[in-house]
């Protein structure tokens, strides 16, 4: 039987992210996607002007009525929330669908750049801690890492300059040094609950040829990974909901967290590099869609029966 995964996340009509991104990259991944939206907008947030109708209150209906189907989910990746009222929500949906069998992804969209989303308040940080607690994996880029940790990205900054890298943690010229600052602030994130801890979107300049570099951190319990491709020199909307979506995907159908992680940031260098040459708006989002066929598994063994009846063209 499919895998079945609940994406609790925001869909957007323009942007390549949110729901958009997830359907598609699970989907591709062999497993269901089931949307719960969290908000509809026509255009994700860094669109000058936008529509945005918040589903707070429709949460609710839509679990109501999943449980009366008596579902079950394989996974439960959830994504923006757009305030503490809504965390609530999205815990109330735990406590239904959340089981021993049930894995929980949550990517704690809070911030970027090295600070807070001026829409989130120190109170939503606080109740996305509490989420978070809850969670088997985590996806947080490195703003979202120190907030985690109630540590200020400025800090963090000297803690990495301290430890023999440059006061700037998106560019590191050591790249190893902030890649184990980021290791440490991980591993106390995890001693409060999560197994699985994948840090995004870390920039440094590779000492050897001086060119800038980004990479993605998976660190669990024995070990901790890093992987890095070269930085394209462009940010693109909805990239870590793509990353958090192949993590999602390749949990549910069981694959090797560390192959995913190289996976993710594969597919989502190439569609970078395209919408660099392309000249993609960074709003528009990353190019990735030719790529998801990188994310598929195969599913015949042999020559598929139903192409057996299919007439071959005269020689």
């Amino acid at each position: 039987m499919t895998k079945r995964i609940a994406v609790v996340n925001d869909l957007s009509g323009f942007g390549r992210c949110s729901l958009t991104a997830a359907i598609s990259v699970i989907a591709a991944m062999g497993v269901q996607p089931c949307p719960l939206p969290t908000a509809v907008l026509s255009a994700q947030t860094g669109y000058p002007s936008y529509f945005y109708d918040d589903y707070t209150d429709k949460m609710t209906e839509i679990q109501r009525e999943w449980k009366k189907m008596s579902v079950r989910f394989d996974g439960i990746y959830m994504g923006f929330m757009s305030g503490c009222r809504q965390i609530g929500k999205a815990i109330d949906f735990l406590e239904t669908f959340y089981g021993s069998d049930t894995f929980l992804l949550v990517d704690p969209i809070m911030g970027d750049n090295g600070e807070r989303f001026s829409m989130f308040s120190a109170e939503f940080q606080q109740d996305m801690k509490r989420l978070v607690k809850q969670a088997d994996i985590v996806t947080p880029n490195l703003t979202e890492l120190c907030l985690l940790t109630d540590t200020d990205p400025k800090t963090f900054e000297n803690t990495a300059e301290a430890e023999g890298g440059h006061g700037d943690t998106r560019t590191v010229p050591e790249g190893r040094k902030v890649v184990d600052a980021a290791e440490k602030l991980a591993r106390r994130v995890m001693e409060e609950g999560p197994g699985e801890v994948v840090v995004t979107g870390i920039r440094f300049r590779d000492s050897g040829d001086d060119r800038e570099m980004m990479g993605n951190l998976a660190v669990t319990k024995d070990r901790s990974q890093f992987y890095a491709h070269p930085f394209i020199g462009e940010g693109y909307s909805g990239t870590g909901d793509l990353f958090a979506s192949v993590i999602a995907g390749g949990k549910a159908r069981g694959d090797d967290l560390e192959e995913d992680v190289k996976l993710a940031g594969e597919m989502i260098a190439r569609a970078i590099q395209d919408s660099v040459r392309d000249h993609v708006p960074r709003d528009e989002g990353a190019e990735y869609e030719k790529y998801l066929p990188l994310l598929m598994k195969s599913v015949f063994v042999g020559e598929p029966s139903f192409w057996l009846n299919v007439r071959k063209p005269p020689v």
